[in-house]
């Protein structure tokens, strides 16, 4: 495929998918089914990445296929992409770029990546990293956004600083209670709303960090090179790339990606119709259990009577997960799976793994369901309510592979 064409397949793609249905038709039956899965990997690469499922080249969204996750962190170059507007710079100067601090500030900031390094304490932390949008095909009507797949999401060792401690060297006026943080990514019309996320003041901790290094590199720059906020447990609408700018205030700031997007129903359920939609809504923000496997995928053929090892990863918003079930009978029975020993944290995937040997031949069924610290255990997906955003899936994972003689 000529270049050209490949632009002009992706915007239309990308268009389609952005839009989406938007007039979710009130007459279609709502239900949640499993994510669209595996879909074709581009035959393209972005820089710095391989081939990826890709839906946009502007802006950039690319998914991750399901054989990636079987370890516990995700590698650089198969790690998703997701931003919002089309224009990002297409080169950075380290020696020009700076993060501007400002607002109820005692002392006005500009701090280069240099500055970061040497002038702050370093920390690490391992976290997953996802998109609120991902498994969005599961529902229907269709919800508006990109219709993702399972693979929108990742797990990285970050590397930075602590926003606290940024934010202590500036110093905070009496009365800030809020923190904005925006990007170099810019809309193309100047009436269109930027991409700025806000976060209250009380709820900033330790392992909120600025990262300049991803799994022991510099991040790749479709990953928000050279910095970006790292928000552990949160989805990664709050994650901000090429992040330039902090701005402290003493109200809460009005912004449509909080105000308008991003939002769940306000009730137990986080559920609503389309013919009903809630009339109370808040924002998506710390991550739901959940858990996928990465081997086998569907349409893999096993042998019958061979030992075979079912691997997956699991994760949610920072309690941490305590066990996995897998069923290889459509969930009538369950037996736990082997975790990994836990100790990159709680943020971090938990790897696990189920050998077994089919004894009989015919299509499987596979099943892996997630059990958190909190005791919330991952639904059925036909149980996971709708949405108008297609927000928060977490249905049970399921592959189905071919047992031969």
């Amino acid at each position: 495929m000529q270049r050209r064409d490949f632009f002009k397949k992706a915007i239309t793609v990308a268009g389609g998918a952005v839009v989406g249905s938007t007039a979710a038709d009130a007459k279609e039956t709502v239900e949640t089914v499993h994510p669209v899965d595996n879909r074709k990997v581009s035959d393209i690469a972005f820089p710095q990445k391989r081939p990826l499922i890709t839906y946009s080249d502007r802006p950039p969204l690319l998914e991750s296929p399901r054989e990636v996750f079987t370890s516990a962190l995700t590698p650089n170059d198969l790690f998703f992409v997701r931003w919002h507007m089309p224009m990002i710079p297409t080169y950075i100067n380290l020696n020009t770029f700076h993060i501007s601090v400002n607002g109820e500030v005692k002392k006005k900031l500009k701090l280069s990546v240099e500055t970061l390094r040497k002038e702050f304490e370093a920390v690490e932390i391992t976290s997953v990293l996802q998109c609120g949008g991902n498994n969005r095909s599961a529902f229907h009507p269709t919800p508006g956004g990109i219709q993702w797949g399972v693979g929108a999401m990742g797990c990285a060792r970050w590397k930075g600083v602590k926003l606290k401690d940024v934010l202590a060297k500036a110093g905070l006026k009496k009365g800030a209670s809020w923190i904005k943080f925006n990007g170099l990514e810019k809309p193309v019309y100047t009436k269109t709303d930027g991409f700025v996320r806000a976060l209250e003041l009380n709820k900033v901790h330790d392992e909120i960090i600025i990262a300049y290094e991803m799994n022991g590199e510099a991040l790749p720059y479709l990953n928000g090179y050279p910095v970006r906020l790292i928000l552990p447990g949160f989805y990664s609408d709050s994650w901000i790339k090429m992040l330039s700018n902090i701005t402290v205030t003493s109200e809460k700031p009005q912004l449509h990606f909080m105000d308008h997007a991003y939002r769940v129903p306000d009730n137990d359920c986080e559920c609503e119709t389309p013919d009903n939609l809630a009339p109370k809504t808040k924002p998506i923000e710390e991550m739901n259990v959940n858990s996928l496997i990465g081997y086998p995928v569907s349409g893999t053929k096993v042998k019958k009577g061979a030992e075979l090892v079912v691997r997956g990863v699991a994760f949610d918003g920072g309690s941490g997960i305590e066990k996995v079930h897998i069923s290889t009978n459509g969930g009538h029975t369950w037996e736990e799976a082997k975790l990994d020993d836990g100790t990159q944290g709680n943020y971090a995937y938990r790897t696990f793994i189920y050998p077994f040997k089919p004894e009989q031949t015919g299509l499987l069924s596979i099943m892996s369901r997630a059990t958190n610290h909190k005791g919330e255990i991952q639904p059925f997906a036909h149980e996971v309510k709708w949405n108008h955003g297609g927000y928060k899936f977490n249905g049970i994972d399921e592959v189905t592979v071919e047992v031969v003689a």
